[in-house]
């Protein structure tokens, strides 16, 4: 009896378990926390998969057995009625929730797009209700909670955003637009570490996002610097200290309006003056001082005037002075200034400023952005670059300082992808013609930032699109063989700074290959046999380089470098060494040797015993021996060639690198190749493979032997 009563206790306190844990679920269902709903939505789900499981198992099963207490065997099946009671309870509720969460949701989408409609129309309080109307019937919906945060951002409600951000990532814990907004968030009320954090975050979920996660760390950097200068400036005026309070006495006497121009711009050069550090520069920016050009009409008249006379230009040059006086090492006065719609529609017509004080000095304001990366980006975010590589070249024509800062201008500004990416709207209709005319005019023009113009156009040739174009210029090519033929005039150190950048250039235009490039192939390889005349050794240097990448685009390029001596004048740089010349030499070459019958028999005959291939087969770099192992294979084709190698550690070295583990194969197959070929041509070098055990590896290069 004790037994039956002690089952019986225990059944029933399983029931009750039971009926606990449903009671539970079922609450946890109706939960508002979307954590605490999808997690009894799972256990649902588990739960009914259990009971189907369990029910497909007692239907398998029989067993046969003796009830020993029939009062506990009741309790258990009532037990069991009554949890099966709630589990079709619960499946049905599932079922009519998942209908009800399709309802809901279609609901939501539609109020999230009407609240993106509001949000697009400035229109931030509608777009906050529909948002949270759609929160209403969807509560786990992250974009919902992401949209209004951004909302409440608009609204300058910076609590409520970080409170939806944070319930956007219950719903997806990976949510970057809720790091982003929280850190945006947390910037506006001073929160500083906690917004690194949320942008640290992102970086986590992305590491693709790191120009984003620059952005903003940098954003946050420059408010504490600004809000960290303002508390000290302050304290400073506060203290009575001179320096500081003049400025802010001038600023009030230059806020006097209807003054003459001549008050004005005397006013400003004292009030440059007066700024000598950081101090000084913050309080400039908290006294409203950038306003001057949209509050004074005499001043603002002046700057922007068309056509300046003698007081209006004095006026333009003394706000340029101060403006490089208040923004030098500031990032916030940069910012600041650039956000002035009068500024950033004069600076490219001051870059064109037919007066040179003004050019000068414009250039020494925007040196000071396009010095730092966060300068640089905000140039390219607020001004429109597309006619600055334009405007600044033209300044190559200069003969002072202005040309050689418009080249540090552009040099610097060429870091910058979105730059690049501007230069391709002018390039075609207003760059090239101007690059060309440069070109043609070399001798004219100020030739120091002459080469650094064209080493400037060769960078921006790293951009693919930039390249193409100029690739299929044809005026470009012709400017580029002009500019060398002149280099046999004039051999001044300036001059020849021209030539070698422009072999650069030339070298990069390359990499393309098109008609033009077919077209002009001869000619240029015709111009750079001449230069390997040239005494000086950077000349010699790329004219090859340009060699071996215009020779494979025309055979009749070939035919006449090899009749000009190309393979003699190669082997003889190839003997004086050097890693770069050897790369682009045996490169050269190997172009040559590939299908010119008379390039390989001058190789036979100017490397004597191959002397120099086969010092280049023993180089670290790859290239070099991939393709001296390809040269070599192609001359085994000449008569005497193999018998001149019987002597050598030819074999040796061959196999060596064609069961070796180059990571270029390239290196591997030429090699293999010209082991097969070399005992071909001359069965005795059989011997020596046998001694080194190489047949095997020799077998395996008659694959490659046969295929050529």
């Amino acid at each position: 009896a004790m037994l039956a009563d002690r089952e019986q206790e225990e059944a029933f306190q399983r029931f009750l378990r039971r009926v606990d844990d449903i009671a539970e679920l079922v609450q946890g269902l109706n939960s508002t926390d979307p954590d605490v709903k999808e997690k009894a939505i799972t256990e649902a789900e588990k739960r009914l998969i259990d009971q189907a499981n369990s029910k497909e198992e007692e239907s398998k099963t029989v067993v046969n057995r003796t009830v020993i207490n029939a009062q506990a065997s009741d309790m258990a099946n009532a037990e069991a009625v009554n949890a099966d009671g709630f589990l079709a309870i619960l499946e049905k509720d599932a079922k009519e929730r998942a209908k009800q969460r399709k309802r809901n949701e279609h609901l939501a989408n539609a109020l999230k797009e009407k609240g993106n409609d509001a949000f697009r129309k400035g229109d931030y309080v509608i777009a906050i209700q529909r948002y949270t109307e759609g929160l209403e019937k969807l509560k786990d919906k992250q974009e919902l909670y992401t949209n209004r945060a951004q909302a409440y951002l608009k609204m300058q409600e910076y609590e409520k955003a970080i409170d939806d951000c944070e319930w956007a990532l219950k719903c997806n814990e990976k949510c970057i637009k809720a790091y982003f907004l929280m850190g945006k968030a947390h910037l506006a009320l001073k929160h500083f570490n906690e917004s690194r954090q949320c942008y640290e975050k992102i970086l986590q979920i992305d590491p693709q996002k790191e120009s984003l996660f620059k952005d903003c760390t940098s954003e946050v950097d420059l408010e504490e610097k600004r809000m960290k200068d303002e508390e000290r400036a302050m304290k400073e005026v506060e203290s009575g200290k001179l320096a500081a309070l003049s400025v802010k006495e001038l600023l009030q006497k230059l806020d006097r309006p209807d003054q003459n121009i001549l008050y004005y711009t005397e006013g400003i050069r004292l009030l440059t003056g007066a700024i000598k550090d950081c101090t000084e520069q913050t309080l400039f920016r908290t006294n409203n001082g950038f306003s001057i050009l949209k509050d004074n009409e005499v001043v603002r008249w002046g700057f922007c005037a068309e056509r300046k006379n003698t007081a209006e230009v004095d006026l333009s040059v003394s706000l340029l002075f101060l403006w490089q006086a208040v923004c030098a090492g500031n990032e916030e006065n940069q910012r600041l200034l650039l956000t002035y719609p009068d500024v950033n529609a004069q600076l490219p017509k001051l870059l064109s400023s037919g007066v040179p004080e003004i050019q000068k000095q414009t250039l020494a304001l925007i040196s000071l952005y396009s010095e730092n990366e966060n300068g640089r980006r905000l140039l390219i975010r607020h001004q429109d670059l597309t006619k600055w590589l334009q405007i600044l070249m033209t300044l190559v024509n200069s003969t002072d300082a202005r040309a050689s800062s418009a080249m540090n201008i552009l040099s610097n500004l060429t870091e910058e992808e979105r730059f690049k990416t501007q230069c391709r709207v002018m390039l075609s209709t207003g760059v090239l013609p101007l690059f060309t005319q440069l070109l043609t005019s070399a001798k004219l023009v100020n030739q120091a930032a002459l080469a650094r113009c064209i080493g400037i156009m060769g960078n921006l040739c790293a951009d693919v699109v930039i390249r193409m174009q100029m690739a299929e210029c044809k005026e470009c090519w012709q400017a580029c063989l002009k500019l060398v033929d002149e280099c046999f005039d004039v051999s001044t150190p300036k001059y020849q700074d021209c030539l070698f950048a422009v072999l650069g250039l030339m070298m990069n235009l390359l990499l393309e290959s098109n008609g033009v490039i077919q077209h002009f192939a001869v000619d240029i390889s015709g111009r750079c046999m001449s230069l390997l005349r040239e005494k000086d050794g950077r000349i010699v240097t790329r004219a090859i380089g340009v060699l071996s990448r215009v020779l494979p685009a025309s055979l009749s390029a070939v035919e006449e470098a090899v009749k000009g001596g190309v393979v003699k004048k190669m082997i003889k740089f190839l003997k004086a060494g050097g890693q770069i010349t050897s790369n682009y030499g045996i490169k050269t070459l190997s172009i040559c040797t590939r299908n010119n019958r008379q390039a390989q028999e001058d190789l036979v005959k100017s490397d004597k015993k191959f002397s120099v291939l086969l010092k280049l087969l023993e180089s670290e770099n790859e290239k070099i021996v991939g393709n001296a192992a390809f040269c070599l294979g192609r001359c085994l084709a000449v008569p005497g060639a193999a018998t001149s190698l019987l002597n050598s550690n030819v074999v040796m070295i061959l196999l060596k690198h064609a069961g070796g583990d180059a990571t270029r194969t390239l290196v591997q197959e030429n090699a293999a190749i010209a082991l097969g070929k070399l005992c071909v041509a001359e069965p005795r070098h059989i011997v020596q493979l046998r001694k080194l055990n190489g047949l095997a590896i020799l077998n395996s290069s008659m694959k490659y032997v046969h295929s050529t």
